[in-house]
């Protein structure tokens, strides 16, 4: 089996979200205060935050995976960027989605910042999607395009 070359865009992304899993981490240490309930929120901010939590983990794991296959894909320009940072971005973008319209004492539903929700919706959808097609390319038009 042959080893996995990262590109460089590739190896400094996944530094990038290697070392934000660290930040994850601290808000996993917050999440436990609120589960003790040691932190006062609703029900619905609990929910909020949880959802919040695991999506910024799930997605920067998620993104970590979609690097080495657009370096596998031999992904390359436009498509090779969206491939490369939609899921990232999507990491940043859910989770303060949910953590900052779910913000404010008492708090029972989402305030107008839900919109980070959904532009972070769309960056996740625009890179798997990337990726997902980038795979699917015939191995000859890869060879051909050099991409």
């Amino acid at each position: 089996m042959a080893a996995i070359r990262l590109s460089l865009a590739s190896r400094r992304l996944a530094g990038i979200l290697l070392l934000s899993l660290v930040g994850v981490e601290f808000g996993g240490r917050f999440m436990t205060t609120v589960v003790q309930g040691e932190v006062e929120l609703t029900e619905f901010q609990q929910s909020f935050f949880r959802a919040g939590h695991a999506h910024a983990g799930v997605l920067l794991v998620l993104g970590l995976v979609c690097l080495l296959y657009a370096d596998v894909a031999n992904l390359r320009g436009p498509l090779g960027w969206v491939t490369r940072l939609g899921v990232p971005v999507a990491a940043i973008f859910m989770p303060a989605g949910f953590f900052l319209s779910a913000l404010g004492e008492g708090a029972t539903r989402a305030n107008g910042l839900i919109v980070l929700l959904y532009a972070g919706a769309l960056s996740l959808a625009a890179g798997v999607a990337s990726l997902g097609i980038g795979l699917l390319r015939p191995a000859d038009k890869l060879a051909a395009t050099g991409s």
